[in-house]
């Protein structure tokens, strides 16, 4: 029987992406500060993100505890929230659409390893959250994972491959709960309106 030789373990085909100076900067000054919860405004960290080469649309809202790998390898559309403490692992592109809600404690990650390889070769593939789409707190979606228009992956769920629009997936592995019904107006709680 074989085994796993990690010893040979070579990942030299992959590239970051940027240059070693920037990456250097990035992870020891613009992680640092973006992920810092004494940097409390959510529009200091989203241009931090900017500067070091993520293209992010208006009105994002970025909650401390926020882990990006490499910002030049995430696309986020408008109106859209990274809770806290997410973790976006990209070692390739993670594009979100416009209205993507990433909860607190969710990891998406787009790298992996062969298990069939003897030398645990690394693997890396794109995630894509289309617009309206949520990922719920503490959820994990690995490397190809694409969720659907206003798909829901819901709390402490494990996912990979594609998600229908629409659709709601819960569990680990998840799997398809029910279809997402969005109402036509929005309800009004009461106390939420103020007192006049």
């Amino acid at each position: 029987m074989n085994t796993v030789t990690l010893g040979k373990y070579n990942n030299e085909w992959y590239k970051p992406g940027r240059s070693r100076l920037l990456q250097v900067l990035w992870h020891f000054i613009g992680s640092p500060l973006v992920c810092s919860y004494w940097l409390p405004f959510s529009s200091a960290k989203v241009k931090l993100l900017r500067l070091f080469g993520a293209r992010i649309g208006k009105n994002v809202t970025t909650k401390p505890g926020v882990l990006v790998k490499y910002p030049w390898h995430l696309v986020v559309g408008d109106d859209c929230w990274l809770g806290e403490r997410c973790w976006v692992d990209n070692l390739t592109t993670v594009r979100l659409g416009n209205n993507v809600c990433i909860s607190q404690g969710a990891y998406l990650c787009t790298g992996n390893h062969d298990w069939n390889d003897p030398c645990f070769g690394l693997m890396v593939s794109p995630i894509q959250l289309n617009d309206g789409s949520w990922v719920g707190a503490n959820s994990l979606l690995g490397p190809g994972t694409v969720l659907g228009q206003c798909a829901v992956i819901s709390a402490g769920s494990v996912i990979t491959g594609i998600i229908p629009d629409y659709e709601i997936y819960a569990g680990n592995p998840a799997q398809f709960v029910k279809k997402r019904v969005i109402r036509s107006s929005e309800i009004v709680v009461a106390g939420a309106q103020e007192a006049t």
